[in-house]
């Protein structure tokens, strides 16, 4: 017997490898080859293509696509209906599967819902990408980025809350981490 869950009307094709305490909820597909990690959370119309993998706790919401070369590293949250590419110039009549492009998002980043990750880019780690954004480009770690194309408006603190710098320094208001700014970089300060 699985030590996860799959609702009745999704697939769980043989190949794919799902950690303990995931649920792939209504109407998904999850692959072969695909490789999802402990506790994840994979909404409704959620489809994991062979050649992805999903570290622990990713939680995934409705209607998003993890498409060949995508990797979602521990505790990523993908909005709903995020969408993400493999490829930079597609066309109906030209077979391209050869040039994928490989997309990292690093552990505890969010991405927003209807937010869109171009191929071939890194998302650093606690970035949280917002609503409707599309990234055009590698996003450094704890930035905030919104609009179209994406650009940084901020820093984010790894529990999610907009931080307030000072001379290049600050200290979340929420959980009390403290980090400091040099050179466009944000680092957390020990």
């Amino acid at each position: 017997m699985a030590d996860y869950f799959v609702h009745e009307s999704s697939y769980v094709d043989e190949g794919a490898i799902i950690g303990k305490g995931s649920k792939v909820w209504h109407f998904s597909h999850v692959m072969p080859g695909a490789v999802i990690g402990e506790r994840c959370n994979l909404g409704q119309n959620v489809v994991v293509m062979p050649g992805t993998k999903m570290g622990a706790n990713v939680k995934v919401q409705n209607n998003v696509s993890i498409y060949e070369g995508v990797e979602l590293e521990d505790d990523v949250f993908c909005g709903p209906s995020c969408v993400f590419t493999n490829v930079l110039n597609p066309r109906s009549h030209v077979s391209r599967k050869n040039e994928y492009r490989r997309t990292l998002v690093k552990r505890g980043a969010s991405i927003g819902a209807n937010a869109t990750v171009v191929c071939g880019n890194t998302i650093g780690e606690y970035a949280f990408i917002g609503a409707g954004a599309v990234v055009r480009g590698d996003v450094p770690a704890y930035a905030l980025m919104v609009g179209v194309p994406a650009r940084r408006i901020g820093w984010m603190c790894q529990c999610g809350v907009r931080l307030e710098l000072t001379g290049g320094q600050g200290t979340c208001g929420d959980c009390g981490s403290r980090y400091r700014e040099e050179g466009g970089v944000l680092r957390p300060v020990d």
